[in-house]
Parts: C-alpha cells; sequence; structure tokens
C-alpha cells in the first residue's frame, strides 16, 4: 500500500503521550499567562485588564455559545468528509476524534500538523485504507481552507477597490488577496496532477517525495470539487460555520468590551491574524494574539480595545475547549483498543458497518 499521509500502520500509538500532552499544556499555559501579563504592559496600555473586568457578562456569555457553534460546524465537516462510508464512525466516534484533533493542532504542532496526525491515524485504525484516509484529509483541508482563502480573496480586493466598505490598508487588504488567490490558483493546478505521478518517479528522494505530495494534494482537490459538484453543500456550509461562529466570538469580544468596528474590518482582521499559525510557535501563542491585535489597530480599533478584546478572544477559542480536547483524547486512547489490531471496519464486517454508518 503506497504511502501518504496518515498511512502509518493501523497498529501504532500517535506519537502523543499523556506526558507529552501535560507539559505541552503547561508550557502553553505558562506562555499564555506571561503574554497575558505582560502583553498590557508592553504595550503601555495598563488600563487594560480593568477594561477586561468591566465586560459586558451577556456578551461574553455570548461568546462562549458561539464558541459551541463553531465546533458543532467542525464535527458536521468531520461527518460529511472523513466519516464517510465505508466508513463506520458515528456520531460519538466523530466528535472525539474532532475535539481530541483540534486540541493536539492547538497544543502540539504549530500549522496544523498535531491535529492532523491524530485525525489520520484514527482513521486509520478505524480500518480505513491509507491512501483513501490521504484523500479524505487533504479534501477536508482543501474545503475547511478553501473557505479561508476564498474570504481573503472577496474580503482583501473587497476592501481594496471600495466595493466593501470599511479601511483599507493595503498591507491588510490587497497583500492577503493576492496571498488567498495564489493558494487557490495553486490548489486548481494540483488538481491536474496525474494520480499516479509518484509511481513514475523512482529516482531521487526528494523528487519522489514532492510527487508524492502533489500527487497526495491533487487527489484531496479533486475529491473537494467532486464532493461540491455532487451537492454536497453540507461539508461547505459546516466549514462556513467553523470560521463564521469563531470570527463571530471575537466579534461579541469587541462588543463586551464597547467596540463596534465595522464587520468587514473583523473578518479580514481574524484571518490576517491566524495566518501567525503558520509560525512555529505551538498553538500560535504569541504570532495568533499579536498579528490579530496589530490587524483590529489597522482598522482602527483602538488598541486597548483590541488587545482586551484578542487575548478574550483567545480564551474562549483556544483555551476553553482545551480540557475538553484533553479528555477527549485520552477517552479516543482507550477506545481505540477496542476495534482491533486491523480496524473495527474489517473486524465488524459489513452488516455492522452499514447500520452503524447511518
Amino acid at each position: 500500500m503506497s504511502a501518504a499521509p496518515g498511512g502509518a500502520d493501523a497498529r501504532s500509538q500517535p506519537r502523543i503521550s499523556r506526558r507529552r500532552l501535560l507539559v505541552s499544556t503547561a508550557l502553553l499555559a505558562g506562555a499564555a499567562v506571561a503574554l497575558y501579563l505582560l502583553l498590557p504592559r508592553l504595550a503601555g496600555l495598563d488600563d487594560t485588564w480593568e477594561r477586561v473586568r468591566n465586560g459586558d457578562p451577556l456578551w461574553l456569555f455570548a461568546a462562549a455559545g458561539l464558541e459551541f457553534l463553531s465546533y458543532a460546524g467542525y464535527v458536521v465537516l468531520f461527518r460529511r468528509v472523513l466519516a464517510r462510508p465505508p466508513s463506520w464512525l458515528g456520531l460519538r466516534e466523530s466528535v472525539l476524534i474532532s475535539i481530541a484533533g483540534v486540541a493536539a493542532t492547538r497544543l502540539l504542532a504549530a500549522g496544523g500538523a498535531g491535529g492532523i496526525a491524530l485525525t489520520a491515524w484514527a482513521l486509520r485504525r478505524s480500518g480505513l485504507p491509507a491512501r483513501m484516509v490521504g484523500a479524505r484529509m487533504t479534501a477536508f483541508m482543501v474545503i475547511l481552507y478553501g473557505i479561508y482563502m476564498i474570504v481573503l480573496v472577496v474580503g482583501g480586493f473587497g476592501l481594496y477597490v471600495g466595493v466593501l466598505p470599511g479601511p483599507a490598508p493595503a498591507g491588510l487588504t490587497l497583500v492577503p488577496g493576492i496571498f488567498g488567490a495564489a493558494v487557490i490558483v495553486v490548489a486548481l493546478l494540483l488538481a491536474l496532477v496525474p494520480h499516479d505521478l509518484a509511481s513514475r518517479h523512482s529516482g531521487r528522494r526528494v523528487l519522489r517525495w514532492v510527487a508524492i505530495g502533489s500527487a497526495t494534494v491533487g487527489d484531496g482537490v479533486r475529491e473537494a470539487l467532486a464532493l461540491v459538484r455532487t451537492g454536497e453543500w453540507r461539508a461547505v456550509a459546516a466549514a462556513v460555520a467553523w470560521w463564521g461562529f469563531d470570527i463571530a466570538v471575537l466579534w461579541a469580544c469587541l462588543h463586551a468590551f464597547g467596540g463596534s468596528p465595522p464587520v468587514t474590518g473583523v473578518v479580514m482582521a481574524y484571518f490576517v491574524g491566524m495566518l501567525g499559525n503558520l509560525l512555529p510557535l505551538p498553538g500560535g501563542i504569541g504570532g495568533v494574539d499579536g498579528g490579530m491585535i496589530a490587524a483590529l489597530i489597522g482598522f482602527g480599533v483602538p488598541g486597548g480595545l483590541a488587545i482586551a478584546a484578542v487575548l478574550s478572544y483567545r480564551a474562549f477559542s483556544f483555551w476553553l475547549p482545551t480540557v475538553p480536547g484533553i479528555l477527549a483524547y485520552l477517552r479516543l486512547l482507550r477506545d481505540v483498543r477496542g476495534w482491533g489490531p486491523a480496524g473495527a471496519l474489517t473486524q465488524q464486517g459489513p452488516e455492522a458497518l452499514s447500520s452503524r454508518s447511518t
């Protein structure tokens, strides 16, 4: 069986021990405490915490509810793309893998590598073939981040040319718009890569890995486009819900502290700030926070308000789901042992598969 992302042996364990998970959580918590205490002082905004203490509890309560809806969208996307037949994974397993995967993404690696590895491992342990896991994981990421790039293009160019209302600094509109457009073009070009490209390159290791990566991404892009063409709009709607409700958390936090910036500015500041996840910083601590604060200020939000809102947003978006994510991961490790060494898909037979996939 060909190697693909997520194509590790189904019997293997994820390289995420309980000790590593707890140590990573402790280190990130320490970094977050330092960031939350020092950032307002470094910015010369000592009144930030006074502003936080006086935040509107109704808006903050709404932010917590919006974050729950964001995760619900993520679970639906998982079900529509990754847990499709022949997978037998039900709602319970989908929730565990989704929440544990997001926690791993935020706690263990920059760029989402931890969550991708954990999710791919769980799918392989459920019995899905490696090639299918690779294609489905890529399709999942294409749909999820395709929404991201489309918003960068529409929001960035829309603000820059004046079609959308709001401030339009070139660095926060034109540049992200060009970046999003470039990513979309590259993804569509990779959809033209032949499925068997990897088998044509048996020479240098670097070229072979490039061929494998290009073919795998191409498979995922084609699968994502096929889902859209066949009317699987619930997956697209779920991806929109994941991003949309999370942005609404930031919007609610801004209102909780007395701000009312234009929606377009909040959306672009959110996505520009999220590019901080590309930095080699576990969980994006510092990168996402600083990028989002700077982007909000660039769109005209006062510095104290931007800091208070972003730090509160990160408490809801990053830290609130962390404990449930760790618990979900530990529960998943225990449940997977009952799936059998070959995966529940092959162990339970077609009758069990058809009954559990509904």
